[in-house]
């Protein structure tokens, strides 16, 4: 799937801006991966400290140009998503993973074609309890998202919207 600039969308669409049918994600995200801008729909994983169900559901099928959405609860103390399971997405046909939380194995990562955006880098492995719920509404630095929803990034920032946006 082609992707759509976010400011563009966002100066074509302010109706949809004001109603809140499109949601900005606060600038807190860095850029990592090959793929600077991509866009595909949402699947969301809630995890904390752990990526147990994370490999699982990157395993289960084919990602089919959706993006992947984990809440982390924005948690610094150690890596949520790394090099493997990264190569297994853009393997699995992800477009994306975006993760409020930390990344690991940045060189592995960065060699990748799918785009991923995470709040830091942390090279500490996350523990392996299954603390995890998919498929769930998530919140993100204020910004609900659904599962289902679309997402669109690029250079310039990070969109949600309830249904596709052509462009």
């Amino acid at each position: 799937m082609g992707s759509l600039a976010t400011a563009e969308a966002c100066d074509s669409n302010a109706a949809l801006l004001a109603s809140g049918e499109i949601r900005v994600l606060p600038p807190i995200f860095r850029i990592y991966g090959r793929r600077r801008a991509f866009s595909g729909q949402i699947v969301t994983l809630k995890v904390f400290e752990n990526n147990v169900m994370v490999r699982e559901l990157l395993e289960s099928g084919d990602g089919g140009g959706r993006v992947l959405v984990m809440d982390g609860g924005g948690s610094l103390r150690c890596a949520v998503f790394g090099g493997r399971l990264c190569q297994l997405a853009e393997s699995k046909g992800w477009a994306g993973v975006v993760v409020n939380g930390c990344v690991r194995d940045l060189d592995e990562i960065n060699g990748c074609d799918i785009g991923v955006r995470a709040v830091a880098s942390n090279p500490v492995k996350p523990g392996k309890k299954v603390i995890a719920e998919k498929h769930v509404q998530i919140c993100i630095a204020g910004t609900v998202i659904r599962d289902g929803e679309w997402l669109y990034a690029d250079s310039d920032g990070v969109l949600v919207s309830s249904a596709r946006l052509s462009g």
